[in-house]
């Protein structure tokens, strides 16, 4: 809209503008659970609760690439990357990383210790590797929406030699896609089942990013655009699904599990984000189609949710929710 050496900044000034009147919206009209739903709390606000030992030493493994996305970034920072910072200051971060990592684990202790004690009842009992495929799924999808959000203009710009703004144009109809994909993700995965969606949308994702990789500058414009935007529609529509099944694994735990999963699509993005900056567009490409491939692999060891979620209310007595129609 407004163009030159600025624009940037009123895109982001008016987007924050917008994020700000919205957020008051949404504090005065949206409350925490439907009408007539029980909200349930988390029994801890700090540490994620597990209910079996394995899956204490699965949540310290998974918790290991989020500290490792932020150490990639100080390496990027570092003289070794763009050399924005010292050696001593990046040294610095990764002592502070290892340290907060440590501490994490503490709290994960904790918390958790329990389980190594005396077996969780069966009837509160879930399982973490469910939490796990999410978050290797969003790892693939958000991860990748956000990356090549970053660098598709560009893209478009060096393959066709279009002019920034019109690249820029071009580019959006990869975000255009949000409109209906990820809600539409979301209503397939109600409809059809959390597993099969995803396996068939991650499967759709991964031949997206191969086409993607095919583009050049022998192709018309015209047609690059509709394989970006049919590869974004698989992306998107993931993100729906990941995010159908998140309430579906421990109900007190949705916004816990859901922080983490959320989290996992930024870890993504800085991992691909750092490998365009060593490879070209169509190695980076067939990257992020291998990192579908491996996310449609362990989707294959996830568990369909049904049956019932047992959660404790505040009075001590238990209610039992039907995962079918939660």
């Amino acid at each position: 809209m407004f163009g030159g050496e600025d624009g940037w900044r009123y895109a982001m000034a008016i987007t924050g503008v917008m994020s700000l009147l919205f957020s008051m919206v949404f504090y005065k009209n949206v409350t925490d659970t439907p009408k007539g739903a029980t909200y349930f709390k988390p029994k801890n606000v700090g540490a994620m609760e597990v209910t079996s030992e394995k899956d204490f030493y699965l949540l310290l493994i998974m918790k290991l690439p989020m500290y490792g996305a932020l150490a990639l970034l100080a390496w990027k920072l570092s003289p070794s990357g763009i050399g924005m910072l010292s050696d001593s200051i990046v040294y610095g971060i990764y002592a502070s990383l290892t340290a907060l990592y440590l501490y994490d684990a503490s709290q994960v202790w904790k918390v958790n210790k329990h389980v190594f004690k005396e077996p969780v009842p069966e009837i509160h009992r879930y399982k973490f590797k469910q939490v796990a495929i999410l978050n290797v799924l969003y790892f693939a999808t958000f991860g990748s929406e956000l990356a090549v959000v970053s660098m598709l203009p560009l893209f478009f710009s060096e393959t066709f030699e279009l002019t920034p703004v019109v690249a820029g144009m071009v580019a959006s109809a990869y975000a255009f896609m949000n409109l209906m994909s990820r809600p539409g993700g979301g209503w397939l995965s109600d409809k059809f089942g959390r597993k099969s969606t995803l396996l068939i949308l991650t499967a759709g994702l991964a031949l997206g990013y191969f086409l993607m990789a095919q583009v050049n500058s022998s192709w018309p414009v015209w047609l690059a655009v509709v394989a970006a935007m049919a590869c974004s529609f698989f992306v998107q529509s993931g993100e729906g699904a990941v995010f159908a099944a998140v309430p579906l694994i421990k109900r007190r735990m949705t916004g816990q599990i859901a922080g983490m999963t959320g989290a996992y699509g930024n870890v993504g993005a800085v991992c691909y984000l750092t490998i365009l900056s060593l490879v070209d567009y169509s190695t980076f490409f067939m990257v992020i189609a291998a990192t579908a491939v491996l996310g449609f692999v362990t989707l294959v060891m996830m568990e369909e949710p049904s049956g019932q979620i047992a959660e404790v209310n505040e009075d001590g007595t238990v209610t039992m929710i039907d995962v079918a129609n939660s």
